[in-house]
């Protein structure tokens, strides 16, 4: 094997045997070739990442949200370490007051603000578990979170009292109190105390644990500090049981490799909180800005007013998903296209001549200062000036809107890869080399990670240019899924994580994501599709005889070819005044949008998720067969080949559908 780079090689390939697949080298990061970095000096738990901050930062701005005035938003007003931590406490006290002993399920339930990072801090002063709760993962997802992880106080932002009320009376049955952010009407009041429960506004539920205290349980790395569940598959949604050491470990690593690459953080930064705190990506970040006793500001809550609110808290690390910097790139092209013959040529003279210059290898603050100060510098401003690191996560960053941010944004571009299962954060591009355009990165320096072989699908982690599962080992893998020991033993092996996704190493040791094993993929929101399942479902469509789905990573909805029912297609035809044969009437748009019409219909009697949903089709009047090798011979969609027979035709669906407003 060729050596790569950025990565050590720390145990040898193996060569298939015993019904195993065949195993790469293991590798870990070349920052950490002498060994992961040493746990930092009493930081054992979620706890002590806040509680040294405190210590050592009492009086830094940690929590920002803008001041109304007049109906209008003002500058950041901000809360000290110190000022959080006298609220923790009070918090932590009510919460005790109300019964819940260490290891109790507190859920925590809608957008970011400083309450919610207030009540997850009173769960890791007292050993309670920290469960988000979150609709994205469909209708009943909040109530079945609930009932299963057996949460007895929930945290609720005030206008998600009204969703909290819609699981009642199952989830009534495990809930005990109920704390909003903000106040309680009267009606929501009479209707949760008829169940029993208790419900407290926020300054109600502050004044229950005056004149209490608490001692802290002592707690451990192997604690279990959150139970964040995830949609991976099919079925349930899965609580992923996350530790203290997990986290404590990450923000290591990740101190490791900022101080390696000269981009340590510190005191002074500035971080807009707006990606979901329930998410595993924005936690850890904000875990890891909390460690270096540094400011969080939240947003408003409203995607349209995300650049104001950006200008106005001027953030230095900015991470987003990559719908997010979707927009910012077609906002900055449709700017550039309507500026004029001559701006526009400019621009492209000037990020031409910047983007070779990184080519080259000169850093991007080297690479052309003057075309920065003279085209570039409104960028800067337009995220407020002091940005120096962006980071993409949660599905891939399109190469193209990658590559023009690191050129026109003044700062570092830089896309990671990661699972709930392993604590986010397991590969990270590097600032400065513009060959990982594209890729994820090397391995942060906490894990060893290696490629697994998948015969199936004809990927060799031996081969010249390897491939295959990606698989993590280390601390920052998850502990296992609650109360399922079953689905645990599938993707935990002998200490190693299977994280079915398919990766191919780089010859600078960076990895590329280039497949799923299985066939779940994401769209570019974050959600996952599990395809076979709603192949199934959208086959009890009577216009349906097959169906292939298809999405990817980089669009936000579903396509799909269709064999259409030939007798219902020619009814459908006959009443509506088409003539011609079923290969024309395949071809007729009409007659694709009768399709998508049922096939709505079948996905709303069936309770899916509007990102389920197909949005365009094509019509095959010739079935899926054996001899154009789009079915194994068990009659099994061959994935790869039906995409490869299709492509142009996806492509053009994918043009031609209007895309779903963001």
């Amino acid at each position: 094997m060729a050596a790569r780079k950025y990565l050590v090689e720390v145990e040898q390939a193996k060569e298939a045997k015993d019904g195993r697949p065949s195993v790469g080298p293991v590798y870990r990061s070349a920052f950490a070739k002498d060994g992961f970095p040493p746990p930092i000096p009493g930081m054992d738990s979620c706890w002590d990442v806040f509680r040294i901050s405190v210590e050592k930062y009492p009086n830094n701005p940690m929590l920002g949200r803008r001041e109304i005035v007049d109906g209008k938003p003002g500058k950041y007003v901000w809360q000290t370490y110190k000022q959080i931590y006298d609220l923790v406490i009070k918090v932590g006290n009510s919460i005790r007051s109300c019964g819940v002993e260490l290891g109790g399920k507190c859920g925590i339930y809608g957008a970011n603000c400083a309450e919610w990072i207030i009540s997850m801090e009173a769960c890791n002063a007292h050993g309670l578990y920290c469960v988000p709760l979150y609709d994205t993962l469909g209708a009943g997802a909040v109530e079945y979170i609930i009932c299963h992880a057996e949460v007895s106080t929930a945290f609720v932002e005030e206008k998600k009292i009204r969703e909290l009320l819609k699981t009642f009376p199952k989830s009534a049955q495990y809930m005990k109190t109920i704390v909003s952010f903000g106040k309680v009407a009267p009606e929501q009041r009479e209707e949760i105390e008829k169940f029993g429960l208790a419900v407290y506004s926020w300054e109600e539920f502050l004044k229950l644990g005056e004149n209490k205290q608490y001692d802290l349980p002592e707690k451990k790395k192997s604690d279990i500090c959150t139970i964040m569940y995830t949609s991976g598959t099919t079925g349930d949604p899965k609580g992923v049981l996350i530790s203290n050491e997990s986290i404590v470990t990450l923000i290591a690593g990740v101190k490791r490799l900022f101080e390696s690459v000269n981009e340590q953080l510190s005191s002074k930064d500035v971080y807009l909180s707006y990606l979901p705190l329930a998410h595993i990506f924005d936690r850890v970040i904000e875990e890891l800005f909390i460690s270096h006793g540094a400011s969080i500001g939240f947003w408003r809550g409203d995607v349209k007013l995300l650049i104001e609110d950006i200008g106005e808290l001027k953030p230095t690390i900015f991470c987003a998903v990559p719908r997010v910097l979707d927009r910012i790139h077609s906002g900055l092209t449709q700017k550039i296209s309507s500026g004029g013959f001559l701006k526009q040529k400019l621009f492209n003279l000037a990020y031409s001549y910047k983007l070779n210059c990184m080519k080259k290898g000169r850093s991007h603050d080297e690479a052309s200062p003057l075309c920065d100060k003279i085209v570039f510098d409104k960028v800067k401003q337009g995220l407020g000036g002091n940005v120096r690191l962006i980071l993409s996560g949660a599905a891939p960053l399109a190469l193209h809107v990658e590559a023009f941010l690191r050129v026109v944004s003044c700062a570092h571009v830089l896309q990671g890869y990661g699972l709930t299962e392993t604590c986010a954060g397991t590969f990270v591009s590097l600032p400065n080399e513009m060959a990982m355009l594209g890729t994820v990165g090397p391995p942060v320096p906490n894990v060893d990670v290696c490629l697994e072989s998948v015969p199936e699908m004809n990927y060799d982690a031996l081969s010249s240019t390897p491939r295959g599962e990606v698989c993590v080992r280390g601390s920052t893998v998850f502990s296992g899924y609650y109360k399922r020991e079953d689905l645990t033993k599938e993707v935990l092996i002998d200490g190693w994580f299977h994280t079915g996704d398919i990766g191919e190493w780089q010859p600078d040791g960076s990895l590329k994501i280039i497949d799923r094993k299985k066939n779940i993929f994401k769209l570019s929101q974050g959600e996952y599709v599990a395809v076979e399942n709603l192949e199934n479902i959208f086959g009890l469509c009577s216009a349906v005889d097959s169906i292939w789905v298809y999405g990817n990573s980089f669009e936000s909805f579903l396509v799909a070819v269709v064999n259409p029912n030939k007798q219902v297609l020619e009814n459908w035809a006959e009443e509506n005044g088409f003539n011609g044969d079923f290969k024309s009437i395949c071809k007729n748009p009409k007659a694709k949008e009768f399709v998508v019409g049922e096939l709505t219909k079948t996905a709303k009697e069936n309770k899916l998720k509007g990102f389920e949903f197909i949005k365009a089709v094509h019509l095959d009047a010739e079935p899926f067969d054996i001899e154009r090798d789009l079915l194994t011979p068990t009659y099994k969609k061959k994935r790869p080949q039906l995409l490869k027979y299709y492509q142009e035709i996806i492509d053009n669906m994918y043009k031609s559908a209007s895309k779903p407003s963001a």
